[in-house]
């Protein structure tokens, strides 16, 4: 693996395409196994720790739900060296006390997408990652942390509805969704976090609240021009938050995203064919025996 460039890595979401105080910033295009990100990477130092900063929709919001490359975002990060993913992700919420222009740190993920690549393995060889809890506790906290202490008005945990999109809910879905005891709704969330615990990469989100999704009878009907006025509002506190949790990362990761892909392996390695252990070899490298 080459070394270490940035140890933190931050997907920006919609309204979220720079992060301020980054300096030394160097452009990078990266290819992977998986095709190219969504756009090249900004490379940099804030307060003294390396960071990489992706546009998740690239520059000029050209790619939809659905076409971003996932799997080629967070190989690319995985490539730099980044072992911490802050994730933005513009929601709707179900809750009444979850207001438009709060932010909220998931814990939890059902999963709605249908189009997606969701796993890095196959084509003979096979890993079932543990996902039970899809965020990294770790992070999360920090995150909450940080968020209160940028004078967010922030909500800890919750379940996150990851949708396909690009259309919004219909009113049937979302009665159905918040009937379910749902929190938020979004199009984003997912694949990243479960191909960062593959890559064992630690990933939390900043959900910003940008409406109340379809079900809410007294509220108008989502517009992207609502949307983009409350993500707006939020993008500030996001970016306040990145700034302080980026200097309270652990020096050393303790939690199980650092070694999750080990037990998921259950492919005898040795009977892997080749191409395959070459594509991989950046996760899977450090589990082959070396002759």
């Amino acid at each position: 693996m080459p070394a270490p460039k940035a140890k933190i890595g931050v997907i920006g979401g919609t309204g979220l395409y720079d992060i301020e105080g980054i300096t030394n910033v160097e452009q990078v295009d990266i290819d992977t196994p998986f095709g190219k990100p969504s756009d090249s990477i900004g490379i940099g130092k804030l307060g003294g720790l390396g960071i990489a900063f992706l546009p998740r929709h690239g520059k000029g919001h050209r790619l939809s739900p659905t076409g971003v490359p996932s799997r080629a975002n967070i190989y690319a990060l995985k490539s730099l060296g980044v072992e911490f993913i802050i994730s933005s992700n513009s929601c709707g919420s179900f809750k009444e006390n979850i207001k438009p222009g709060h932010l909220l740190v998931p814990d939890q993920i059902i999963d709605r997408t249908h189009h997606r690549f969701h796993s890095f393995f196959g084509e003979g060889i096979v890993a079932h990652i543990q996902f039970a809890d899809p965020f990294c506790p770790v992070l999360s906290q920090i995150i909450y942390e940080c968020a209160l202490e940028a004078g967010a008005t922030v909500h800890k945990g919750g379940t996150f509805i990851a949708m396909e999109g690009p259309a919004f809910s219909t009113r049937a879905e979302s009665r159905l969704y918040k009937a379910w005891g749902a929190d938020v709704i979004g199009m984003t969330v997912l694949p990243e976090a479960r191909l960062a615990r593959e890559a064992e990469i630690c990933y939390a989100s900043i959900a910003c609240v940008t409406d109340y999704d379809s079900w809410h009878e007294t509220n108008e009907t989502v517009t992207v021009e609502a949307i983009l006025t409350t993500m707006r509002n939020n993008v500030d506190f996001t970016k306040k938050t990145v700034s302080l949790a980026a200097g309270r990362l652990p020096e050393k990761r303790e939690c199980d995203c650092a070694s999750a892909l080990g037990p998921a392996l259950v492919t005898d390695l040795s009977m892997v064919p080749a191409a395959q252990k070459k594509k991989l070899d950046l996760l899977i490298g450090k589990y082959i025996k070396k002759d």
